[in-house]
C-alpha cells in the first residue's frame, strides 16, 4: 500500500503540493477577507469590499509565491524575474477576481462570502495553469534532475533550497 502511494506521489506530486499550497493559500485570502468584512470594512459598499479583496489578495499572493517556489514547483529560477512574473499573473487573476466579485455581489446581489468562495475555484485553476506553463516552467534538464532528488528527501530539498536563495 505503502509503496501504491508513493508511485501515486511521485507521478502527481505536484498537483498534490499545489492543492495544499492553493488550500493553504485560500485560507490566507478568505480569512483576512472575513477579519476585514468583519471588523473595519462594510462589503455593501462597493470600495470597501473591493478593497478588502484587495488586501486579502495581497497577503494571499505573498504566501502563494514563497509556498510555490519552495514547496510546489521547487524553482532554481532566478527569484526577482520569477517573482515578478509571478506577480504580473497573479494581477491579471487578481482582474477576474475583482471582475467576479463585482459582477456577482454588486450586480447580481449574490451573498459576498459565498461569491469569495466560488470565486476562489476559478482561480485555483487560472493561477495554477499560469504557473505551471508560464512562470515555474522547467528552464533546464538540472531541474528535472533536482526534482527526481528532491522526492527522496523532501526536508532536505526544502533546506537546500532556502539555502541556495
Amino acid at each position: 500500500m505503502f509503496e501504491a502511494i508513493v508511485k501515486l506521489y511521485r507521478k502527481y506530486g505536484e498537483m498534490i503540493r499545489y492543492v495544499i499550497v492553493g488550500g493553504i493559500t485560500t485560507f490566507a485570502s478568505i480569512g483576512v477577507y472575513l477579519l476585514l468584512t468583519s471588523t473595519i470594512l462594510d462589503p455593501e459598499k462597493a470600495w470597501e469590499l473591493q478593497t478588502a479583496n484587495v488586501l486579502s489578495w495581497i497577503v494571499a499572493v505573498t504566501v502563494a509565491y514563497i509556498l510555490n517556489r519552495v514547496v510546489v514547483f521547487r524553482s532554481r529560477n532566478r527569484v526577482i524575474w520569477e517573482m515578478a512574473q509571478f506577480y504580473a499573473a497573479r494581477l491579471c487573476t487578481l482582474g477576474l477576481d475583482m471582475g467576479m466579485t463585482w459582477l456577482f455581489v454588486t450586480v447580481l446581489h449574490w451573498n459576498d462570502r459565498l461569491v469569495k468562495l466560488m470565486v476562489q475555484f476559478v482561480l485555483l485553476v487560472s493561477n495554477y495553469l499560469l504557473s505551471k506553463l508560464v512562470i515555474f516552467r522547467e528552464k533546464r534538464k538540472e531541474a528535472r534532475e533536482a526534482e527526481a532528488k528532491d522526492v527522496s528527501d523532501p526536508v532536505t530539498s526544502v533546506e537546500n533550497r532556502i539555502q541556495e536563495d
